[in-house]
């Protein structure tokens, strides 16, 4: 008897998933795959917490399926070596997927959809990660946009006239009876992490414009790690809360735009958005990008900020802006360099938004804000921690001899990289 195939991606959940949902209606039993992806996990530190959370979220999800009498099929390996291995075991007339936007991922989906063509197996695409995806807010000439305000406005008046509601019915009936025949986070080569992934929280976002700014205020949703990895819906957090607060849903579609950019503009993974400035000449001082990947700035928010992000694998919205414009306009080091070591630490990385935000804060990207937008790391301090509790909290010895000092000075650096940017835009 023929059976269908979800494969999960970045979708790791049973309740309002598109393709899954396609699949259990689809009149064939479903046998649900997970692929641990070699040619991504090869990459990572043994330890890396997002590897973690991943086999935590599926074991979970296993454990929901044995109760019907089914079960995840992981593997770990090359995907298209992979499916070559389920083709053989099993008697497949469709696989469903949901579509993934990154250069890798469509990559590796057009190989595999050529694979499955050879055994005459159907490959379904489904959107389920965004509300609206590469082609459906686009300007009336039909080119990308690549401004956000005018992308918003499109794309809430798109929304408001349509319904995206999330779906909350599960057919396990559906699924095919299967055996267990998960991994331990071990035998695919990877030890457990001491930092966790937070729970995701809808309780304060109707707080969110008024508190967002302030690091000491614990006002996060913990939500973008759970929406990298689709452990929650973009419907469920865009629909239920869209009459909530006006910031947080704009937030929301900044994902959407820097997805879109990427997708349209595949080139910004490794350059500048604007390639008039391609003749900056960054310093790339490796000292330099040492003492601030550590924290030891001697500028106590950008520290705070980065040894959040060591210990924790978050940061903090503000911090993230005033850290990264730090290390582009004060060190004058190429936003790739800070691009990849958040990459390496962010447990909600993801690259679109790393990119965007990154090349956001050099100033090279798809932003109509001028290069000379400079944060004063003393003056953000005074404006978002004037108690200091936020750099208390992560800084312990602000108060002791050890604690460096500046290792610029920013009236210095304002005007080196001012020198710098007007040089290499001539």
């Amino acid at each position: 008897m023929q059976t269908s195939i979800f494969w999960f991606r970045r979708d790791l959940r049973l309740l309002d998933n598109t393709a899954l949902n396609a699949a259990l209606e689809s009149g064939k039993k479903v046998i649900p795959v997970f692929i641990f992806d070699a040619n991504i996990l090869d990459d990572l530190e043994k330890d890396d917490a997002r590897l973690g959370f991943i086999h935590e979220t599926l074991t979970q999800i296993n454990d929901k399926l044995k109760k019907h009498g089914s079960a995840i099929q992981c593997y770990h390996g090359n995907p298209i070596d992979v499916w070559r291995k389920i083709i053989e075991k099993h008697s497949i007339s469709d696989v469903y997927i949901n579509k993934d936007y990154e250069p890798y991922a469509i990559q590796r989906d057009l190989e595999v959809e050529l694979l499955l063509e050879k055994y005459r197996i159907k490959l379904h695409q489904h959107k389920d990660q965004v509300i609206f995806e590469e082609n459906e807010i686009i300007k009336a000439d039909g080119l990308p946009y690549t401004v956000f305000t005018p992308f918003k406005n499109k794309w809430l008046s798109v929304f408001y006239n349509g319904d995206y509601s999330p779906e909350t019915v599960l057919k396990f009936n559906e699924f095919k009876p299967l055996e267990s025949s998960f991994p331990t986070l071990e035998e695919i080569g990877f030890i457990p992490s001491k930092i966790k992934v937070q729970p995701y929280t809808f309780n304060k976002i109707s707080e969110y414009e008024n508190i967002r700014n302030f690091p000491e205020i614990d006002g996060t949703s913990y939500l973008s790690p759970h929406l990298r990895f689709g452990t929650v819906s973009v419907r469920e957090a865009i629909v239920l809360n869209k009459t909530n607060n006006a910031t947080f849903l704009s937030e929301l579609i900044w994902r959407e735009f820097f997805m879109q950019i990427l997708f349209h503009f595949p080139k910004v993974v490794h350059s500048n958005f604007k390639s008039k400035y391609d003749g900056i000449q960054w310093r790339n001082n490796e000292a330099d990008f040492k003492l601030w990947c550590e924290g030891k700035t001697g500028y106590p928010i950008v520290d705070s900020g980065m040894r959040q992000l060591n210990r924790t694998g978050y940061m903090h919205n503000r911090v993230r802006m005033v850290v990264a414009g730090f290390l582009c306009k004060h060190l004058l080091i190429d936003w790739k360099w800070g691009e990849a070591y958040f990459a390496q630490k962010l447990l909600d990385y993801d690259l679109s938004a790393n990119n965007g935000n990154w090349q956001w804060a050099s100033g090279t990207g798809c932003d109509s804000a001028p290069y000379f937008r400079i944060f004063n790391p003393i003056e953000q301090l005074k404006k978002f921690d004037k108690n200091h509790i936020y750099i208390n909290s992560w800084v312990e010895d602000l108060q002791e001899l050890t604690y460096p000092q500046p290792m610029v000075d920013h009236k210095f650096a304002r005007e080196r990289a001012l020198s710098t940017y007007k040089k290499g835009l001539e």
